[in-house]
């Protein structure tokens, strides 16, 4: 077993305050709970004590050089945390290739400014903010198809789809009955029909102003989406705060984490059972509930709500109780088990899939006995993910660490059996909360690359004042040691990734006339009798002026249109350009009016001209040797 830098022999690097020993830094503690709520709060601390030293860099391990030209093995998507987007990176260079507006508004893009990206966003247009934190790519019998990526917006209670041929949003719904969409799981098995999905904080039901302060009557939500329609197809009522979960490989159960079993609405009362559970959802019993009446709804939402919580009586949801307030939860790609992270103790719990047919027929005395294993990890652990190989790789926050440990070796050591099942721990900068290896998420997991997410960052980059990135690291775990590998800046928490091979996704690269992205303001047009790839004629409907335009590099269809003061203008324009990456933009001067047209796309953009004068148009996504002569005029006479 290799323990990399996890002696409690103090050590110093010139200069440096010397490094106490995470064991020993933690020794004086009363309680795992009691160190865990001091790493929430000052955790800044702790790292700054227990990684004085230098990193260690990597001396052997895999080449992730990819030179000019070439193409990277994987697509890595990583969630945009507070910024609302999602961003995709090369891997293993960790080139970033793309940002996608999501819950977000872009100037790049025009992504909440367009008529399109509104009529997606829905009543939700009016958050320009998001927290996007779980993105994962849908599922055909346990594969990723590279159809969809799908991603939750805990801030404002969104989930959104994204299509990855074009690697645009094109589904944002808004959950009802619920507050704050956190974990966020796909049916895997036989093919990603539902996007399941966790209500985190509980709320009175219906909120709508009664019940204020009756926290009895407060609970939360699971929520399953239909993932081709986009349309909540049911909920399921439970007991305590949701936090993460997992659906497994057989398409008939999922589970999620509850952090607050109590029902609290403080910390320390959060924090007083020794225990909190698993919920895990029968999938099927949950459909023939629905199927048979067996629901209510609430309030102005027709969505059918099972009742799941302990006391209901209908056999859909089972409370496996674990070590209090855990977090993570990791279906193996072996199809075995659900794991479920501590958080406040250092063990994680396994959940034997197989033996839920038997928890849910009454076989068992107990819940508990489907845990096969609950083996000590570390300080924190947090989240597990998998190389293909039997070994599961969990995140110790506190500890700083990933751990990678054998899976087998753990269920043989809870049964008595003298075996170590930890491989290795090692260390990462700084606070590790998500992790995720090449195709961990599906059942081929090639046990490549692992990255961890971590919090904090301190000391690996050039200072840029009080607001640090997040530091992302790169890990190949193909030999038998975990070996550091790269270090990549991140802003604003990307909380979660998902990596999968290039080969399972086909884009197109200029957009299909008939495309259903635009096919609204294509509608509209037709009504207005314009034909979008000739026409180039402007509109005037009363107050409303609508200017139909082509584009051509280096030229605009249209280049001098004329408004009265107050006039709504909608601006579309369609690219007629089918030369790859020969992307337009159309920017009007001192309007906050900014949009991209890419290869044959439509797209339109309305606004008010509110002052006379004359206002340049431009393209602003450079197209040509003449780009900076590719504007127009759009003159706006006084009221």
């Amino acid at each position: 077993m290799s323990d990399q830098h996890h002696d409690d022999k103090p050590t110093a690097a010139p200069g440096a305050t010397v490094n106490q020993g995470r064991r020993r830094f933690l020794a004086g503690s009363a309680m795992v709970g009691a160190a865990s709520v001091a790493g929430v709060s000052g955790v800044a601390g702790v790292g700054a004590l227990t990684r004085s030293q230098p990193a260690q860099a990597a001396t052997n391990g895999a080449d992730i050089s990819v030179p000019p030209g070439e193409l990277d093995e994987y697509y890595g998507f990583w969630s945009g945390g507070h910024s609302g987007e999602v961003r995709v990176y090369g891997v293993p260079s960790m080139r970033e290739i793309m940002r996608i507006p999501v819950f977000n508004h872009c100037s790049a893009s025009g992504w909440g400014m367009t008529n399109e990206s509104k009529r997606i966003l829905g009543d939700s247009h009016r958050f320009t903010n998001g927290d996007a934190h779980h993105p994962h790519v849908s599922y055909t019998d346990g594969s990723h198809d590279g159809r969809y990526l799908f991603i939750n917006d805990k801030a404002n209670t969104r989930v959104a789809r994204i299509r990855l041929d074009v690697f645009k949003t094109d589904k944002v719904i808004t959950i009802p009955n619920v507050q704050a969409i956190h974990g966020l799981r796909l049916q895997k098995v036989p093919r990603t029909n539902y996007v399941f999905c966790n209500g985190e904080y509980m709320i009175p039901q219906p909120n709508d102003g009664r019940d204020l302060n009756d926290p009895s009557k407060y609970y939360t939500m699971w929520n399953a989406i239909d993932a081709d329609t986009m349309e909540v197809k049911w909920q399921v009522m439970v007991d305590g705060n949701l936090d993460n979960m997992d659906a497994d490989y057989t398409g008939k159960y999922a589970a999620a984490t509850c952090y607050n079993s109590e029902g609290a609405m403080d910390l320390a009362g959060k924090m007083r059972a020794d225990r909190d559970w698993v919920v895990v959802f029968n999938i099927e019993n949950v459909e023939k509930a629905v199927a048979d009446g067996n629901f209510m709804t609430i309030g102005d939402s027709e969505v059918p709500v099972v009742d799941g919580r302990k006391s209901s009586g209908l056999n859909v949801t089972r409370y496996v109780p674990v070590p209090k307030n855990p977090h993570g939860l990791n279906t193996s790609t072996d199809g075995k088990y659900f794991i479920a992270a501590g958080k406040l103790s250092p063990t994680v719990s396994m959940i034997e899939i197989a033996r839920l047919d038997d928890l849910f027929a009454g076989n068992l005395a107990d819940e508990r006995d489907v845990i096969a294993a609950e083996p000590e990890i570390g300080l924190g652990p947090l989240h597990t993910t998998y190389d293909g190989r039997g070994n599961a790789y969990t995140t110790v926050f506190i500890d700083s660490q990933v751990v990678k440990w054998n899976m087998d070796a753990a269920v043989r050591n809870y049964n008595g059996e003298d075996v170590d099942y930890i491989i290795q721990k090692l260390d990462v900068h700084y606070q590790p909360g998500h992790n995720h290896a090449t195709l961990a998420e599906s059942k081929d997991a090639d046990g490549k690359y692992l990255f961890s997410l971590n919090k904090f960052s301190k000391d690996r980059y050039l200072p840029v004042g009080p607001l640090h990135p997040e530091n992302d690291q790169m890990i190949d775990i193909s030999g038998d040691e975990m070996v550091l590998l790269h270090d990549t800046p991140t802003f604003a928490e990307p909380h979660d990734a998902v990596i999968i091979r290039r080969d399972q996704i086909t884009t197109k690269q200029i957009w299909d006339r008939d495309d259903s992205f635009f096919a609204e303001t294509v509608a509209r047009a037709q009504e207005d009798g314009i034909n979008l790839e000739t026409d180039n004629q402007v509109i005037r409907d009363g107050n409303q002026v609508r200017v139909y335009m082509t584009s051509v590099a280096p030229n605009f269809g249209i280049q001098e249109f004329t408004v009265k003061q107050g006039d709504e203008v909608t601006v579309t324009i369609t690219n007629m350009d089918k030369v790859e990456d020969l992307s337009h933009g159309f920017c009007v001067v001192d309007h906050g009016v900014s949009m991209e047209i890419s290869p044959q796309q439509t797209s339109s953009i309305t606004f008010t001209a509110d002052k006379p004068g004359v206002f340049w148009y431009y393209c602003n996504w450079f197209c040509h040797a003449l780009h900076m002569e590719m504007t127009g005029r759009m003159l706006v006479e006084p009221a």
